[in-house]
């Protein structure tokens, strides 16, 4: 079980395939840019993704099977292809010298809270946290302040940040995912904010 399956059961039951389905894209971006030999290659595949998705809201998706269960279920729900473009291009931010994981987490959080519609702000905790579970690299763990208490609506989003501080306050390694101690953590944010 993965700290993933612990926050899907606080989101609402109809919009879990697109939660679902979002959260593939980011994974599948995330190994453009993680294996990417060269960050110049990894661009350009990063900017493919981004003309494929913008391209949705004019046209059928290739035959790319992500970008059919894309237009399937999160254009459906919502999400117009312009601004899940927002998503590569916030990877992209990865390939830079100056590397900074707050613009993926930003686009990943705008785009659930738009599922969930409401404004959800961070997701630079969880991007953090996240990148240095994916890489093993403890560089990327980066102790994060609480911005007071979340908005309710905003919680099935923000509780993947709660997570995110937890891991860089505990240090490395990470604890592993999906604890009694990081369920009851999730389910204090969910009823506090906090």
């Amino acid at each position: 079980m993965r700290d993933r399956d612990l926050v899907r059961l606080h989101w609402p039951p109809a919009l879990r395939p697109a939660f679902d389905t979002l959260l593939a894209l980011d994974d599948r971006l995330a190994e453009v840019v993680l294996t990417a030999s060269q960050p110049a290659l990894g661009a350009v595949k990063l900017a493919w993704w981004r003309d494929q998705l913008a391209a949705l809201d004019e046209k059928e998706p290739p035959a790319e099977p992500l970008l059919r269960e894309v237009a399937e279920r999160l254009l459906a729900a919502g999400l117009g292809g312009a601004a899940l473009a927002a998503l590569p291009e916030g990877w992209m931010e990865l390939l830079e010298e100056e590397a900074d994981p707050d613009a993926r987490g930003r686009a990943l959080f705008g785009l659930m809270g738009r599922l969930l519609g409401v404004e959800v702000s961070g997701g630079g905790a969880f991007s953090c946290a996240d990148l240095a579970r994916r890489t093993g690299e403890r560089r990327w763990l980066e102790p994060r302040q609480a911005r007071g208490r979340a908005p309710t609506a905003a919680r099935p989003v923000t509780m993947l940040d709660v997570l995110g501080r937890r891991d860089a306050s505990r240090g490395w390694p990470p604890e592993p995912e999906a604890t009694p101690g990081r369920s009851w953590a999730l389910l204090k944010h969910r009823l506090t904010g906090r």
